[in-house]
């Protein structure tokens, strides 16, 4: 077996490095340059910073239409509870009307559907030809008898 000896060397503060640090674009986020008590600079983690605070909300004034909505709700509501006030006291009239219109309908239906029947009843019940009557009435005077004939064709 071969055994590579390696040397190992350490650097004191005051020698410079080959390489001396990374770019800012190479460090990792949540690393800062820090300097230390002791006047050195190196990299180091640093505790995250609370977020800033939210602003403080400023009291907005209420919208007119929001003042106009709130005002005429009592208003129409008072207007609905006396709609349905009043309904309840017409009920029985307006129930009563309902029947009525109900029959004045069913009149109307049946005259429609009776007056053209009978119109047709009556004449084919009266046969070929229709009879003519006349009268001939003639009176003298003022106060006189009256005489009439009939004629039948």
């Amino acid at each position: 077996m071969h055994e590579t000896a390696y040397q190992i060397t350490t650097l004191t503060p005051q020698q410079p490095t080959a390489n001396p640090g990374l770019l800012p674009t190479e460090i990792p986020p949540g690393v800062q340059m820090v300097t230390l008590p002791g006047g050195a600079r190196t990299l180091a983690y640093t505790p995250q910073q609370a977020p800033p605070a939210p602003p403080v909300p400023v009291a907005q004034p209420i919208p007119t239409w929001a003042k106009t909505t709130a005002l005429l709700t009592p208003t129409i509501g008072g207007g609905i509870a006396a709609a349905g006030i009043g309904l309840s006291y017409a009920a029985p009239g307006l129930i009563a009307m309902t029947e009525a219109l109900w029959a004045a309908v069913a009149l109307i239906a049946a005259a429609a559907i009776g007056v053209p029947m009978l119109l047709r009843i009556g004449r084919t019940t009266t046969g070929k030809g229709s009879t003519h009557i006349t009268q001939n009435i003639t009176a003298s005077g003022m106060f006189g008898k009256a005489n009439g004939t009939i004629n039948h064709r």
